[in-house]
C-alpha cells in the first residue's frame, strides 16, 4: 500500500512472520489453496472478553439489542475511505490479511489469497480486489462518504471487483445458480438473491446481525437498519433475515473471524457482539423471522 504509517500500524500491532507468496491460481476466480481457512475450525469464543459485555447479564430480546447498541456505539474511530492518512484501505490490508502469507489479503466471496497491493486503488483490473460493503450503501440509504454505515470495516471486507460487480446490492438468501464471475467458488446468485460460498456465510449472518444493532438511526446519514424476511422492495432494511438465521448456524466462528473481531477493535474501537456470542442472534432477531 502507499503509506508509512500501514507499515508501522501492521509491525506493531499485528506482527506476523512474513511468508513467500503463494502461487496464482490459473484461474484467478478459483479458490486458492491456502492452508486452513477454507475448512472451518471451530473456535470457542470469550463471552465476554475483558468485560466489554457488562451490563448485558440477564437481558433478552430488544432489551438487550438496546444495550448492545450502546456497547457497540462508543468510542468509535470512523475512518476516512480513501486517504493520505490511515484509511479504510489500509485497515482491509490487517483486518483481511492471509495468516499464513502476510503480503496478501483473503478475499471473501472466493477465499483466494491475493497480494495487498493487487486493488482497485489505482488499478482497474477486474481481478484486483476492492471494498465490499456487505450491506450494500444503497440499499441500506447511507452512499454517503460522511456516513459511519460507510466506513465501518466491520461490513466492509475485500472482494474480487469482478465479483463484487456480480453481486452488486442483492440480499442475501439460498438458491439460484452458479454465479459467472466466480462458479467454482460456490456463490450463487438469482435476479433479486447473493447466496455466498459456504465458507463465509456465517461470517455474512454475523455482520448483518451487527449492522442492524449497531444503527438504530442515531448516527450521521446511516438510518435505522433492520433485517426482514422479504428480499425486495425493502426500503432501508435487509433480507433474508430468516437464512442468516439459519447461516449462522451452519457456518460457526472460526479463528480467521475471531482474530479480525480483535484487530477491528484495536482500530474502529468496537467489536462485533454476535462474533463473539453467536447466540444472541436467535435470542435478538428469531422473533423477526415470522
Amino acid at each position: 500500500m502507499k503509506k508509512i504509517i500501514f507499515t508501522l500500524f501492521t509491525v506493531a500491532s499485528f506482527s506476523t512472520q512474513a511468508l513467500a507468496a503463494s502461487t496464482p491460481s490459473h484461474d484467478p476466480h478459483i479458490v486458492a489453496p491456502f492452508s486452513g481457512l477454507c475448512s472451518k475450525s471451530v473456535t470457542i469464543k470469550p463471552e465476554n472478553p475483558s468485560n466489554y459485555y457488562a451490563g448485558t447479564e440477564g437481558l433478552k430480546g430488544d432489551a438487550l439489542k438496546t444495550k448492545l447498541n450502546k456497547i457497540i456505539s462508543k468510542n468509535v474511530t470512523k475512518l476516512p475511505y480513501t486517504s493520505s492518512e490511515f484509511d479504510v484501505w489500509d485497515a482491509l490490508a490487517i483486518t483481511d490479511q492471509d495468516p499464513d502469507n502476510s503480503n496478501n489479503v483473503i478475499l471473501m466471496y472466493t477465499g483466494r489469497s491475493q497480494l495487498i497491493t493487487f486493488s482497485s486503488s489505482g488499478n482497474n483490473d477486474p481481478d484486483a480486489w476492492n471494498r465490499e460493503h456487505s450491506y450494500p450503501k444503497s440499499n441500506g440509504g447511507f452512499n454517503d462518504r460522511s456516513a459511519s454505515g460507510y466506513t465501518d470495516i466491520h461490513h466492509l471486507r475485500p472482494t474480487d471487483a469482478s465479483i463484487n460487480s456480480e453481486r452488486g446490492n442483492l440480499e442475501f438468501d439460498n438458491g439460484g445458480s452458479a454465479t459467472s464471475e466466480s462458479p467454482e467458488a460456490g456463490n450463487k446468485i438469482t435476479s433479486t438473491t447473493f447466496e455466498p460460498r459456504d465458507a463465509v456465510k456465517g461470517d455474512i449472518a454475523r455482520m448483518m446481525f451487527y449492522m442492524a444493532t449497531r444503527y438504530e438511526g442515531d448516527d450521521i446519514s446511516t438510518p435505522d437498519l433492520e433485517l426482514v424476511t422479504s428480499v425486495t422492495n425493502n426500503g432501508t432494511a435487509m433480507g433474508n433475515i430468516c437464512t442468516l438465521l439459519n447461516w449462522n448456524i451452519l457456518d460457526p466462528v472460526d479463528d480467521f473471524e475471531s482474530l479480525r473481531n480483535d484487530k477491528i477493535q484495536k482500530i474502529q474501537g468496537n467489536r462485533n457482539p454476535y462474533v463473539d456470542n453467536p447466540d444472541w442472534a436467535d435470542e435478538i432477531f428469531a422473533k423477526d423471522c415470522q
